[in-house]
């Protein structure tokens, strides 16, 4: 079988699944971060419980709290649902069963769902979507995309791909995405031709294996920056 989601789907990851995802050191936590795409995780709440400084900007903040709650409960069961079909595609050892994928994840957005009134007063939770996002240029030091860009690649076209990162290295100096597989675990098929324009254009561009892997294979972030 295949994983098929029409839209994007709201699913929430938390703050250790980011540092692993993305690869983050101390240093890297300290600077400016804009997560896009973060949707209901909660990287910003654990982060700023830290005392850290962390923006998030999704499309789905435009919403009441309750509106979220309502989508994340929508979702939730066709997620479960179409990950216990798939489980070939996914490693089953620090998460050991759909079931406890499901708790871990419905805990992180449950903190995110307590801190989100508060954290959209504060100006950490910015309505916005890709690819025009509303921040000024080089705003942030590091943009992180996490389970957006290249995951959704039936959803998303090339060009879209391209005008989002586009639009994330004008407001930060290193861009960050993970995964570089599609929803079935096989690599992006915009993957190759994203690599080659930004190298064509100048950029540095390198894949990076993490200490994180739940799609088989989905153990590498793609790392951008200017020349």
């Amino acid at each position: 079988m295949t994983i098929q989601y029409q839209n994007i789907v709201p699913w929430g990851r938390s703050f250790q699944e980011y540092v692993d995802m993305f690869d983050l050191t101390d240093k890297d936590m300290n600077r400016s971060i804009i997560g896009c795409g973060d949707g209901p995780a909660s990287f910003n709440f654990e982060m700023t419980r830290q005392g850290k400084s962390v923006i998030s900007v999704d499309p789905v903040y435009n919403f009441y709290r309750e509106t979220i709650q309502q989508r994340i409960n929508e979702t939730y069961s066709e997620v479960l649902e179409q990950t216990r079909a798939n489980q070939d595609k996914f490693l089953w050892g620090n998460i050991s069963s759909v079931e406890e994928l499901g708790n871990i994840r419905m805990a992180s957005m449950k903190l995110f769902l307590e801190d989100f009134e508060e954290g959209k007063k504060q100006g950490r939770y910015v309505a916005g979507e890709l690819p025009e996002l509303p921040f000024s240029d080089n705003a942030f030091d590091l943009a992180l995309v996490s389970h957006l860009l290249f995951l959704y690649s039936e959803q998303l076209s090339f060009d879209f791909h391209i005008r989002a990162i586009d639009e994330l290295l004008r407001i930060a100096g290193e861009v960050r995405i993970f995964p570089l597989l599609d929803l079935n675990s096989r690599k992006s098929i915009h993957l190759d031709e994203v690599i080659g324009s930004l190298l064509s254009r100048g950029f540095v561009v390198h894949e990076k294996k993490v200490n994180y892997e739940f799609q088989k294979g989905g153990n590498t972030m793609l790392v951008i920056a200017h020349p």
